[in-house]
């Protein structure tokens, strides 16, 4: 069996071990039952069931009753509501299902009013936050919790374009330098730790750099709009901004290129950050890093930037200390996360070699009988996770994806801010 059947058997497998919410309910769940949630709930399963029935892989009736199950509740919005939890996340989904014109057309128009109302309360605190001069919680702009978030949706649905310009112009916004006392920071710079709370162990604060919670998810979004040809006053001089606080960061050493997960203000003072590379993730690590700079670099037409970010992935997938320290498989931070983004990476690379690296990748996934995988992910004492961000869910589209060689269908992976 060549590799692309066995990751089809993987993901097979996973998906019968998913096949109906009254099935899974009963599992034990490491992050709770929580329908509504994208990252580890009913949301997320139904991608993966919608991806395998828009490719011929599965049948519709699945995504449906995983769908039934996550709109089971009244839509949770307001404050509470992001990308990856409640309205949106269930507008995320339906638009993956609508396979025809007018799928869904009805409760896409009541989500979307939640996810319209939503932004423009967040849009509005974040401005007045501004003028007041004060530094931003990272779940104001990140990409699970924020605006980033936010706008990726408004992107992938393609519409409320308008909406969508102003949260670009807040991210612009955002990328511009502050002077706190007496010190200019970065826009982003944030009082909290982060992990998003109050901490003595960063008095004060950080400039956060990853995908998931940092400065990355808006890189992203800034560079997946510019892209598709959408952009505002100061747009470029935003991507600019924060490229150069990357560059001012990058570090060089045997492995090749890699960026610290935040800065402190300690280590903004003495310009060294903490030692490193870490595991090379797609929340924070290489993986993350070098994808949404080949997207800045495609936005802008720079080639120079677009080898770097490629030939810093390349070595990353290639380094044994990284991926040692990849311990998980999952699209957050393990071996699905770096084969996923390696093969998107790769589609528009002008670097050789990065395909080459998805059997590597992708071995801790299919090496493991599909059926020892399942349970390795879903049962207790290791298992226990059916999500798309750290779970069973996750993983299976990864497999799903690498066994098409296309690219998705339903566009689950646009929440990633990768595509």
């Amino acid at each position: 069996m060549d590799l692309r059947e066995t990751a089809r058997a993987a993901a097979d497998t996973i998906a019968e071990r998913l096949a109906t919410p009254e099935d899974v309910r009963a599992l034990h769940h490491r992050q709770g039952w929580w329908p509504q949630s994208l990252a580890h709930g009913a949301v997320g399963v139904a991608l993966l069931h919608i991806e395998r029935a828009r490719t011929d892989q599965g049948p519709w009736q699945r995504a449906h009753d995983w769908l039934a199950c996550a709109a089971a509740e009244p839509a949770v919005g307001g404050i509470d509501s992001h990308l990856y939890y409640g309205a949106p996340a269930l507008a995320f989904a339906l638009h993956a299902a609508a396979d025809r014109p007018g799928r869904y057309a009805h409760a896409l128009n009541t989500l979307d009013r939640h996810v319209t109302a939503a932004t423009r309360d967040r849009l509005a605190g974040a401005d007045a936050r501004m003028d007041r001069g004060e530094t931003p919680e990272l779940a104001e702009f990140d990409a699970i919790r924020g605006l980033s978030g936010m706008g990726a949706l408004l992107l992938h649905r393609d519409i409320h374009i308008d909406l969508f310009r102003e949260i670009l112009a807040y991210l612009v916004r955002l990328t511009e330098p502050v002077k706190h006392d007496g010190e200019l920071l970065p826009g982003w710079w944030s009082h909290l730790a982060p992990s998003g709370a109050v901490s003595p162990d960063y008095p004060d604060g950080h400039a956060n750099n990853g995908v998931a919670h940092g400065i990355g998810g808006p890189l992203a979004v800034l560079s997946l709009a510019a892209c598709r040809g959408i952009t505002v006053e100061g747009h470029t001089d935003a991507i600019t901004r924060i490229l150069a606080w990357l560059d001012q960061w990058q570090q060089d050493g045997p492995a090749g290129p890699w960026w610290p997960y935040w800065i402190t203000r300690e280590q903004l003072r003495s310009g060294r950050p903490g030692p490193g590379p870490s595991r090379p993730s797609w929340c924070y690590g290489t993986t993350g890093f070098a994808r949404t700079q080949q997207l800045a670099a495609l936005a802008t037409d720079d080639r120079a930037r677009q080898a770097m970010a490629e030939g810093a992935l390349l070595q990353a997938m290639t380094d044994p200390s990284q991926l040692k320290a990849t311990v998980d498989l999952s699209l957050c931070h393990g071996f699905a996360g770096l084969a996923h983004i390696t093969e998107l990476v790769a589609v528009e690379a002008i670097t050789p070699g990065l395909t080459e690296c998805l059997p590597r990748l992708l071995a801790p996934i299919t090496d493991t009988n599909p059926s020892m995988l399942a349970a390795s992910l879903l049962d207790p004492p290791g298992g226990g996770d059916i999500g798309l961000l750290e779970g069973a869910t996750g993983t299976a589209l990864a497999l799903h994806a690498f066994q098409t060689g296309t690219p998705s269908v339903s566009g689950w992976d646009s929440c990633f801010l990768t595509n």
